[in-house]
């Protein structure tokens, strides 16, 4: 009877036996473990809110301004005489902090998109690193446009729907703490929603987005809007509603262009997957 050996690691010069075994010790280095995931979450993290802090330092020394152009608006449409109040003590205290913070907030948005693409970047295949630039400069711009449309458009509509009230039995006396929560509440969710164009784009260049399923979801798509804006919308009346909810549907064709010129290619897809 003869014995069979046992088999023995190979010491073949095969190439595809290296190639096999090079690609396993590369995957194992390239992999990162949970609590890597978790470091370089927080570094990403702390690098961002660094970011905002020096931009609310700039904010606070910029702070007459600011103030400036945040409630000349609100006064303006006021009754003739009339001002905004504040009833407690250190409330125009923390009003300018809030305000320091939200234009740190925007000062520091090209930092913390970069730092947001650099966490998911590890991700990416090569060709999609390339979307790096357009992704933080797409992003911020966007992001610094619908703060702009909250303030210089949506805001004043609303603000006037409710000073129109005012009569001769009714003095309107907004105090300022609500009224700024009320503008900062607008300029937050314009802001955000303003990046659908950008996260379509990312979508679409990662053939997770196609523009067939945007055309056939749309009126899902209007119907969510819709809502959004409802909740977000700080009067009952349907004004904010309108105001905001319109550049947001037009703002979502606007990405099914971008999806249809940018979007990767099915012939792309067979090409990479044979």
């Amino acid at each position: 009877m003869a014995l069979v050996p046992f088999p023995k690691k190979s010491t073949s010069s095969d190439p595809d036996d290296d190639d096999w075994e090079d690609d396993d010790s590369e995957s194992g280095q390239g992999k990162m473990s949970f609590l890597d995931h978790l470091d370089e979450l927080r570094r990403r993290i702390i690098i961002s809110l660094v970011a905002v802090f020096v931009g609310l330092g700039i904010a606070l020394f910029f702070m007459g301004p600011l103030f400036q152009f945040i409630f000349q608006p609100m006064q303006a449409l006021l009754p003739a005489g009339q001002t905004l109040i504040y009833t407690d003590p250190s409330e125009a205290f923390f009003l300018q902090i809030k305000i320091a913070l939200m234009a740190g907030l925007i000062l520091a948005s090209p930092v913390v998109a970069s730092q947001l693409w650099l966490f998911i970047a590890p991700g990416l295949y090569a060709n999609e690193k390339k979307l790096a630039i357009p992704f933080v400069v797409m992003s911020s711009t966007l992001f610094v446009a619908g703060a702009a449309f909250a303030h210089y458009i949506v805001f004043p509509i609303v603000w006037r729907f409710f000073v129109s009230f005012t009569n001769d039995f009714l003095t309107f006396m907004p105090r300022v703490e609500p009224a700024f929560s009320m503008y900062l509440r607008l300029v937050l969710a314009l802001g955000i929603t303003f990046q659908l164009p950008t996260l379509v784009l990312f979508l679409a260049r990662l053939g997770v987005v196609t523009p067939r399923l945007m055309v056939r979801h749309f009126k899902f798509a209007v119907l969510i809007i819709v809502i959004a804006s409802a909740v977000l919308s700080p009067d009952g009346g349907g004004v904010g509603m309108l105001a905001m909810g319109g550049p947001v549907i037009i703002l979502y064709i606007l990405s099914i262009g971008l999806a249809w010129i940018f979007g990767k290619k099915r012939t792309k897809q067979i090409e990479e997957a044979s």
